[in-house]
């Protein structure tokens, strides 16, 4: 009865399955498949063995890792970064969505609305090229203004302690249209009844949206952080290697793990140990997530993942 059951399913829903099809193929070749690689973190890679025939060397690749004085610098820099960019992110976004739903204006909206989501599209490639016009020490726009108005460069590139700020701003700015599309759909899911009911009995603009926006906007905003969270170890190479690129000054406040596995790839032809690091950064991406979900399944169980 359930094999029959199972396969009239299949045969009523067979649109919807084949809908399904791409991305299943997708993650099953991009996703799963590459996984069997992961044996690379515990081999010392040669050509001629490949992945499976080359030699076992059990935690080397690991050790060599942790043992290089990188490991902490990085995973320090990758999760302060995505904690930076999950807190500011989502803060601009929430509040843009909230501005954008009290504004009366229609036109208004939708202008301001495609405008901002207007840097989504942009390629990191090009965002780190209107960043280095804007902050060459020589040539930058910046640096040009600074000696209109009779004040000194700013040499920017050379000096680590100002990257912090300029990679969550360029983040913030790219980010907000995308984010606050999402947190706008939610606010304008909530019944407006609840609104209409509030200002009879008085309530203002801030007092709506302490009492009714925030809390039915928090189901949103908690998945949309512990989706965040699972990638806090996992940094945006795009934005990193663009920006940054290969500018050892900055590298003790601007190396993330992506970045160091391309470059030791690069530069050392490593790939047992980029192997080990690119693990090293699955695994704490799992168990972070992991952690995330159980602390709000405690809290609420009906906001968590699973």
């Amino acid at each position: 009865m359930r094999s029959r059951g199972f396969w009239s399913d299949v045969k009523k829903y067979r649109t919807l399955l084949l809908m399904l099809v791409p991305g299943v193929l997708f993650f099953l070749l991009f996703a799963y498949i590459p996984m069997a690689g992961i044996v690379l973190a515990f081999k010392q890679f040669n050509y001629s063995g490949g992945i499976f025939g080359s030699p076992w060397n059990g935690f080397d690749n690991f050790r060599f890792f942790f043992d290089s004085g990188d490991a902490w610098r990085v995973t320090r820099n990758t999760a302060l970064y995505n904690i930076a960019f999950i807190v500011v992110n989502n803060g601009l976004q929430i509040f843009a969505a909230i501005l954008l739903f009290e504004v009366a204006g229609k036109w208004f909206r939708k202008i301001t609305q495609t405008v901002m989501f207007l840097p989504y599209f942009i390629s990191w490639v090009v965002v780190g090229a209107i960043a280095y016009n804007l902050f060459n020490y020589d040539v930058g726009t910046i640096n040009m203004l600074l000696h209109k108005i009779g004040m000194e460069s700013i040499d920017i590139y050379n000096k680590a302690a100002y990257w912090p700020v300029i990679l969550v701003l360029v983040s913030a700015w790219k980010a907000l249209g995308y984010g606050t599309i999402m947190y706008l759909a939610a606010i304008t899911s909530i019944d407006t009844e609840m609104y209409e009911a509030a200002e009879i009995d008085g309530a203002n603009i801030f007092q709506r949206i302490r009492k009714i926006t925030i809390p039915n906007l928090m189901p949103t905003v908690i998945i949309l952080i512990l989706l965040a969270i699972g990638n806090i170890f996992r940094g945006d190479f795009g934005m990193f290697y663009n920006m940054v690129g290969n500018n050892g000054l900055l590298f003790s406040s601007t190396d993330v793990i992506d970045t160091f596995v391309f470059r030791l790839l690069i530069t050392s032809n490593e790939i047992g140990m980029s192997a080990a690091a690119g693990f090293y950064q699955s695994v704490l991406g799992f168990a972070t997530i992991m952690l995330a979900n159980y602390a709000v399944r405690k809290y609420d169980k009906d906001h968590a993942l699973f």
